[in-house]
């Protein structure tokens, strides 16, 4: 089976706890204003994977520092058989190994709709950020993008490293990665981050092309 991919970056320290796996799935229906993944929505783009090859891809990159894996995108659960295969191979890759790492991902459907259609899936998580992204309700809770986006634990594993209110305390930040021919930054900017960068950079002489943020 394949899956619709974006992008992945390890090490990722902003979408979660410790020093994670980031993978950004292709495809999104629900298209929240003001995204800024925005090249993440055409569900025809991106690259298709064997689930296989990408978790194989996966276990090269991380070694054994790797504390969780953070599925975003896109909308994960418009790819729901790809997706739980993709889980359910990450979970068999843990208890393989005996390791720690926790599974956490991000949707913008309601948790009760997750719950109610797919809670086939929602098994092998340990941890889930639900609801749509609403840009007029800015958040100071980290890992979230708006304030009605709640952290559902899902697992034992789960409550441990999301359960407290202490763990959520603190500000959003971002990460910069540079290949030879784009900069990725990867993390939840607040209201207006995104346009200050991008004017900060223009008046610096630096265009920025093909950004995410727009369609």
């Amino acid at each position: 089976m394949n899956i619709a991919i974006n992008k992945a970056h390890f090490p990722v320290t902003v979408l979660g706890p410790g020093r994670r796996l980031g993978l950004w799935l292709q495809g999104c229906s629900i298209r929240c204003p003001g995204c800024v993944s925005q090249d993440t929505w055409e569900a025809g783009a991106g690259r298709f994977m064997p689930i296989e090859a990408l978790i194989d891809w996966c276990r090269s990159v991380t070694g054994s520092g790797l504390d969780g894996i953070t599925v975003s995108g896109g909308e994960p659960f418009d790819q729901p058989e790809a997706l739980e295969a993709l889980l359910r191979g990450f979970n068999e890759w843990r208890a393989s190994e005996r390791a720690a790492f926790d599974i956490l991902c991000y949707s913008g459907y309601p948790f009760r709709t997750l719950d109610k259609q797919h809670g086939n899936i929602l098994q092998w998580l340990d941890a889930l950020v639900p609801e749509p992204y609403v840009q007029t309700l800015p958040t100071q809770r980290r890992w979230r993008g708006s304030d009605n986006q709640p952290i559902v634990p899902l697992s034992a594993l789960g409550r441990e490293r999301y359960g407290s209110e202490q763990v959520h305390e603190g500000e959003n930040s971002l990460q910069f990665r540079v290949d030879a021919e784009s900069i990725w930054y990867i993390g939840i900017p607040g209201p207006g981050d995104m346009d200050r960068l991008e004017a900060r950079c223009r008046a610096r002489g630096l265009e920025l092309k093909n950004v995410s943020w727009r369609a």
